[in-house]
């Protein structure tokens, strides 16, 4: 096993072990987050539809759909998520798993048909993964022509991107100290190399924009508790980058 496989199995250990400490917090709230799922999914839907309508029996799928996908309340008769946890987060979170069916399989191998979706969400997953790359190659395959993508991830100062680098060299040699931040993503990406990410495949960028101005703010107006956060005021961090996509149609 190559070392970026062994750092996306570890993020996802670290992130199953996350969701079951959830669980138990958010026993007897399932109202609530359904409600706010659904509010999410909404906004989502509704920024597709600025851009083309969305039937109810379009083919929907969320690659990444995670513990609290967009996928569970999005609407519409013909909708599934992807994620290698799948049956894992079906056990824990039935009150809203259960809405639409998941698939357990990576990102970077789609158990799917070319040209199988109308709708592929995948919605701040990729930097946890083996190759972020490879998903959103995935993802564009199994895509309609004339098909929406909706696509997010963080992004980050190229000062994490070196951290994080520097994080997995110390792991790969068998130094048992891990940082929590490094040890939940297989890599730490920059502006430019998450829009690289869509260069050379058959889609056209209808909407694209991050939010580094606003991480930074954000950063200055919360107390300082070490370091880090010391750091963010200046070279920011979880900023969000989005992509909306129409791919291609096919040349005749």
């Amino acid at each position: 096993m190559n070392w970026r496989r062994k750092l996306a199995q570890r993020a996802l250990e670290r992130q199953l072990a996350y969701q079951q400490d959830k669980a138990q917090q958010l026993r007897g709230h399932e109202d609530e987050v359904i409600a706010a799922m659904t509010k999410s999914s909404r906004r989502v839907r509704d920024l597709l539809e600025t851009f083309q309508p969305i039937p109810n029996d379009a083919r929907v799928i969320e690659v990444g759909s995670g513990a609290h996908g967009l996928i569970f309340c999005f609407g519409g008769e013909r909708r599934v998520g992807v994620d290698p946890l799948a049956v894992d987060y079906g056990n824990l979170f039935p009150g809203w798993q259960r809405r639409a069916p998941t698939v357990a399989a990576v990102g970077e191998s789609l158990p799917f048909l070319d040209q199988s979706f109308d709708v592929v969400i995948c919605d701040n997953v990729v930097d946890h993964a083996e190759s972020p790359a490879q998903i959103v190659k995935e993802l564009v395959r199994i895509l309609t022509p004339g098909g929406l993508l909706y696509f997010t991830v963080n992004i980050h100062h190229p000062l994490y991107s070196v951290a994080a680098g520097m994080h997995s060299s110390w792991r790969a040699l068998g130094v048992p100290y891990e940082i929590g931040p490094f040890a939940d993503h297989t890599t730490h990406l920059r502006l430019t190399s998450a829009t690289a990410l869509f260069h050379d495949l058959p889609v056209e960028i209808l909407s694209e924009k991050s939010n580094i101005d606003e991480a930074r703010a954000r950063a200055r107006q919360i107390p300082a508790r070490h370091l880090g956060d010391r750091l963010k005021r200046v070279f920011f961090k979880n900023a969000l980058y989005q992509v909306v996509a129409r791919r291609q149609q096919n040349p005749s």
